[in-house]
């Protein structure tokens, strides 16, 4: 499995509103792609700055192009993207994922 980290900051009083755009773009994009295995978003308040990570994971590098595109390290941005985001991060992470569960005893 791989997991695919993109990050993004925007103003804290937008942070509420973008996060909802998010879910209503990205998040159906990454869901409606075949070889997705789900998503996440992962938020940090410092100030008047916001982070946001989407968290992916994928059955394997080749599934990402499907989302991505043939360069899929370059990150996926969106129209609206221009009105929240401080700055375009170029690319994004990849990592090879090993899922443990925990068990109770």
């Amino acid at each position: 499995m791989i997991t695919r980290i993109w990050h993004g900051r925007t103003k804290t009083a937008d942070a509420a509103v973008y996060r909802q755009y998010v879910i209503d773009t990205g998040i159906p994009d990454y869901l409606a792609t075949p070889g997705n295995r789900g998503a996440q978003i992962w938020q940090r308040t410092e100030g008047d700055i916001t982070h946001i990570w989407t968290v992916s994971w994928w059955d394997d590098y080749e599934s990402i192009k499907g989302f991505a595109g043939d360069d899929i390290a370059k990150a996926h941005y969106y129209d609206e993207d221009k009105k929240y985001l401080l700055e375009f991060e170029p690319e994004v992470q990849h990592c090879e994922t090993y899922d443990f569960k925990a068990t109770l005893y």
